[in-house]
């Protein structure tokens, strides 16, 4: 596996790997989202308790899952940034946190107005919201120590280091709503047995999580390519491929 996985240690190999990934991470995206999005918002049937307001949950809960599995992904990478010394490992933290970052928010911004009806509150000190807030404060954490240093090598070791110790709060955000008595509902889609939502509810909403993680895909893609350019801007083939980008635009190529 390490054989197959060497030569992607290099920047331009790494690339390449993301462009070809980065129409397919789209594609899926697009579809997935109309798809799940049309039929969550419009088909699915309104909740016999929440009504319609229910049908936030087909953009709040891909987005908490995404923001915990865009960090995990971080915290892979940064192990092997750290242990062996691989640069598109410390580049892949730089691209993901960001994208990490936004979900975080999106999944508490919609938490908060799913609150407000439900629990007649837009913030309340639960355990599952303040560990996703501490969630937050952690990528923004991240990618402040990462743009701090002008040397992108110090800077890439350093928020590996932040990442790895940050990971800590995964675990919490998952079991809080074992370990304490939260507001929050516990395991709904993982009981594969016996779900607790109806088929017609449930299906929009793997879909939808299947987009969001598309999506996040996509994002980190397009920031991972961007990093990897911004990074060896100095290298050969760097210069090479703007010039001819720029000769395309000149041109009129596509």
């Amino acid at each position: 596996m390490w054989k197959w996985l060497h030569p992607y240690a290099k920047p331009e190999r790494s690339y390449q790997l993301a462009g070809k990934l980065l129409p397919w991470f789209t594609v899926l995206t697009i579809i997935t989202f109309l798809v799940g999005s049309v039929w969550g918002l419009v088909f699915a049937p309104a909740d016999y308790q929440q009504g319609d307001s229910f049908r936030i949950i087909y953009i709040h809960v891909p987005a908490a899952m995404m923001a915990m599995v865009a960090y995990s992904s971080m915290a892979i990478a940064a192990f092997i940034a750290l242990v062996w010394q691989i640069r598109m490992a410390e580049m892949t933290v730089a691209a993901t946190a960001p994208v990490g970052a936004v979900f975080t928010f999106i999944a508490l911004f919609t938490g908060a107005a799913w609150g407000k009806p439900m629990w007649g509150a837009w913030w309340v000190w639960d355990a599952r919201l303040t560990s996703e807030l501490i969630l937050l404060f952690v990528y923004l954490g991240i990618i402040a120590l990462y743009n701090a240093f002008s040397d992108k090598v110090l800077a890439g070791r350093a928020a590996s280091i932040l990442t790895l110790v940050g990971v800590i709060n995964l675990p919490i955000i998952h079991y809080s709503v074992v370990w304490w008595n939260t507001l929050h509902q516990g395991a709904t889609i993982s009981k594969f047995e016996k779900p607790s939502m109806a088929p017609e509810m449930l299906w929009p909403l793997i879909i939808m999580i299947v987009a969001f993680g598309a999506f996040l895909g996509t994002l980190t893609l397009m920031r991972f390519r961007n990093e990897i350019l911004a990074r060896e801007n100095h290298r050969p083939w760097v210069t090479a491929l703007i010039s001819d980008i720029n000769m395309k635009k000149l041109t009129g190529e596509k």
